[in-house]
């Protein structure tokens, strides 16, 4: 199942706990949607904030910065996938005010799960690794001391508990392929 981006672009914003699998649902996403351009806040945060301190100023700039990024690339006719945790309401809020063609989808699982799935992370994605261990020191990480405020309407809700990447992708293709016909009627 592949979606093709037919002149009408969108935003996803894939939204969980670190672990949750936002990255590996994300890059299933983007296998399946034929040019979409991938955002993943670990990669952005390394250029836009050299030397991270992830307190929460720097974190309001730095997803401002994506929301910006997102809104531009969706303007010149790109389908974006937004990989980031994004543990505030009030910046997805802002993705949803900005973008017209906005989906958030948020990945539900539990955080014991998350915290075995980061432990044994092979591929960070530029993401800090042991992100709970560092938590548990005194790092500022979401879920742990900096609290994650779960979306209140997300387009999608998916548990990651129960569901394999693959077929978290393929709920996500079919979620915005439903939205865009019926955009169409």
């Amino acid at each position: 199942m592949h979606l093709y981006n037919r002149g009408m672009s969108w935003v996803i914003w894939i939204t969980g706990l670190p672990g949750s699998g936002k990255s590996t649902v994300a890059s299933s996403v983007q296998e399946k949607a034929a040019g979409a351009v991938m955002l993943r806040m670990d990669e952005m945060r390394k250029i836009v904030t050299p030397t991270p301190d992830y307190s929460d100023s720097e974190r309001d700039h730095v997803y401002r910065a994506l929301v910006y990024t997102a809104k531009t690339l969706y303007g010149l006719g790109h389908s974006v996938i937004i990989d980031a945790t994004g543990n505030k309401k009030e910046w997805r809020g802002l993705a949803r005010e900005l973008i017209p063609d906005f989906y958030e989808v948020y990945l539900m699982c539990p955080i014991g799960i998350c915290v075995e799935r980061e432990q044994t992370r092979i591929d960070t994605h530029s993401a800090p690794e042991k992100i709970y261990d560092k938590g548990r020191a005194g790092w500022p990480v979401p879920g742990i001391n900096v609290p994650y405020e779960e979306p209140e309407r997300p387009e999608l809700l998916i548990d990651t508990e129960k569901e394999s990447p693959e077929k978290a992708a393929e709920k996500i293709i079919m979620m915005v392929q439903s939205q865009k016909v019926k955009d169409e009627i």
